[in-house]
């Protein structure tokens, strides 16, 4: 049988892009095996790389004060790992002490459960809980194995069946172990926690000294063509990784001492420990400070005979944590520590499945690390798309997909949260008439239909609607937002200096032809994309105290030109999303001449990609007035026009009487 060749070229695309798909799942499998089969020696990587930079910024102080590298990266890791152990004894001391009391707590705890049980009227669930109290007790009674003689059978002693006069009790006697054995048993607990121990001391050493080594290696990984961007994006990124886990480490820290202190007050048993306890679960997601919680709570019900120490205990937490959590951390980290929510929950859950306990520890700083280096290295940008708090679209691919969803009200709030920070202009400068120009696109590759044109304007109209007190809205705005999509579009704006604000008119300041209802008309150019254009921009007239309506494409056909209200207008703007049709802006301008004798003609040309001398030209083709290509450049010839006195010459020059 002859297998069919494939010529089709979409279908080699396919068969090309199922094996793509294949070998990435196939290379995801082996490295999830990789780091699960081999997290022996991953884990204590992964703890050496996140100490490395937390221990940088200390190296960095040193070697300024003319330390050697070599001593400052030694010196330091000896320090940070004495205290470490330091803190491990006294761990270890605190859990024997609080070991040896727990039989104490016994009677308080049957008292309290015998108080409640009066309460309830008794309960299943109480009764088994001080049945396992009692057992619990009988256990730690009873006496050491070995040390107890054994009950003879009395069957096997005595098979004949007659009681014996005196039984024979029977000993069983452990020969001594030798020097070699005592010392074999005393090594062997520690011989992995002192392994795992060494090997992260030699790698967090070697990755402080070899850490420009490490980087320029990295640099060729990711590519080498642009070595002072990729330079600098990783040196950059260094920093504020070891600034992040520094500052995470010190507010964790200091989070435990303020546990630690208030308990030590309150006098719950082993403050030291459950302060310790909770710094280091504060490192786990969303949980981790009530986990800590959780063993404070249950000793304090042991302990005090009545429950204030309990109310106290959790009045602690809950203060605390809020505290630390919602003004500490936003003030020391900015918005955010740059993962989004799922991504820490599933980071969590990834992690702590791969390698236990110290795997949810990690999982937050793992991410971030892996967060940082999609940012800065282009081959591993799905790392931040999957893992970032960024938006998976741009500012401008979220406003164009919510127009032609027909959703304004999102589009509305999203935009409300960006005038905290920006002026109404700059919004639809920097993110609304570029999500228009990707319409623009479509229609271009015929992706758009006419219906899906009029859906889009639709929505933008009624988008402009939603937005309130646009004349409050355009001025500068002082606050800051929380939403991740409007951080986003704050933080990719293209505006490198903040246009002056544009005053707002009342109707004293307006020229005498300008005083009418409505003395700015707008009209599209082409399609109905223009007409959604020249909707933000009526808007912006609105918000400034000038008057304007906006009329669609189809007015400036020769059987409708001439059925325009020319009463009381001023200017006449044509709104263009694109530049590709000067003769289609010529002639719109004769008609509109030939209508509207007296009033100036405005092209408003807002493709994103024309420069002055573009615009002039287009002007000088068109045989226009005046001729914008941005929002705010328009807006201020119509105000400037608009105005009774002016000390500057009028952008707009006076029309004649007589059509020309």
């Amino acid at each position: 049988m002859q297998i069919p060749k494939l010529t089709n070229a979409r279908t080699l695309d396919d068969v090309a892009s199922l094996i793509g798909t294949v070998a990435v799942t196939v290379l995801a499998v082996i490295i999830v095996a990789a780091l699960y089969l081999g997290r022996e020696i991953f884990v204590p990587v992964a703890l050496a790389i996140l100490l490395s930079f937390v221990l940088a910024a200390p190296v960095e102080l040193l070697q300024r004060c003319r330390v050697p590298r070599a001593i400052a990266v030694v010196g330091v890791v000896l320090l940070a790992f004495a205290i470490i152990f330091a803190l491990g004894s006294l761990i270890a001391a605190q859990l024997g002490r609080l070991a040896g009391d727990l039989p104490q707590y016994q009677t308080t705890i049957q008292n309290k459960i015998q108080s409640v049980r009066g309460v309830a009227g008794g309960s299943s669930t109480l009764e088994r809980a001080e049945g396992m109290l009692q057992d619990l007790s009988k256990e730690l009674n009873k006496p050491k194995n070995g040390s107890a003689a054994k009950e003879p059978n009395p069957i096997l002693a005595n098979p004949s069946g007659a009681r014996p006069a005196n039984p024979v009790k029977v000993e069983v006697l452990q020969p001594d172990p030798g020097t070699l054995e005592n010392l074999r048993s005393l090594i062997a607990p520690l011989v992995s926690p002192l392994a795992t121990t060494g090997i992260i001391v030699i790698f967090v050493i070697f990755i402080l000294i070899q850490r420009e080594d490490l980087r320029n290696r990295l640099i060729r990984l990711a590519g080498s063509h642009d070595l002072q961007r990729t330079t600098a994006a990783l040196d950059d990124a260094a920093a504020r990784l070891s600034r992040l886990f520094l500052n995470q480490l010190l507010i964790n820290t200091g989070f435990g001492v303020l546990i630690g202190i208030g308990l030590w007050i309150i006098g719950v048993p082993s403050p030291v420990l459950w302060g310790i306890l909770a710094a280091v679960l504060r490192f786990v997601p969303y949980i981790g400070s009530f986990i800590a919680a959780a063993f404070p709570l249950v000793l304090a019900i042991a302990v005090d005979p009545g429950w204030s120490m309990l109310a106290w205990t959790a009045i602690l937490f809950f203060v605390v944590e809020p505290v630390v959590g919602q003004v500490v951390e936003p003030m020391v980290y900015g918005r955010t520590t740059g993962l989004s929510p799922v991504a820490v929950v599933v980071s969590a859950t990834f992690w702590t499945a791969l390698w236990g306990p110290i795997g949810l520890v990690l999982a937050t700083p793992l991410t971030v690390c892996l967060v940082v280096l999609g940012r800065h290295v282009e081959r591993l940008a799905f790392l931040d798309v999957m893992f970032g708090d960024r938006p998976a679209l741009s500012p401008p691919e979220i406003f164009y997909q919510r127009m032609l969803a027909g959703d304004p009200t999102e589009a509305a709030e999203k935009a409300e949260e960006f005038l905290k920070e920006r002026s109404l202009s700059s919004y639809y400068e920097e993110v609304a008439l570029p999500g228009l120009r990707l319409a623009q696109a479509d229609l271009k590759r015929e992706v758009l239909d006419a219906a899906r044109l009029v859906k889009i304007r639709d929505t933008v109209v009624e988008f402009t609607t939603d937005l309130s007190e646009p004349a409050e809205q355009e001025m500068q705005a002082e606050g800051k937002t929380d939403d991740p999509e409007a951080a986003a579009a704050v933080d990719q704006s293209t505006e490198v200096e903040t246009p002056a604000p544009l005053p707002v008119l009342t109707k004293g300041d307006l020229a005498p032809g300008w005083q009418g209802d409505h003395p700015v008309l707008c009209i599209a150019g082409r399609s109905s994309l223009d007409e959604a254009a020249g909707v933000m921009f009526a808007d912006l007239c609105k918000a400034h105290g000038l008057g304007c309506r906006i009329e669609g494409p189809a007015a400036l056909s020769t059987a409708n030109i001439f059925r325009l209200d020319t009463g009381g207008v001023a200017l006449v703007c044509l709104c263009y999303l694109d530049a590709t049709s000067p003769a289609h802006m010529r002639f719109a301008v004769r008609r509109l001449r030939t209508k509207f004798p007296r009033a100036a003609i405005m092209l408003g040309v807002w493709s994103g990609a024309l420069d002055e001398d573009a615009v002039g030209q287009l002007r000088d083709a068109a045989k226009a007035d005046v001729a914008r290509a941005t929002l705010h450049g328009a807006l201020e010839a119509c105000i400037d026009a608009g105005r009774a006195v002016t000390s500057e010459a009028p952008l707009i020059p006076e029309q004649p009487a007589v059509a020309v």
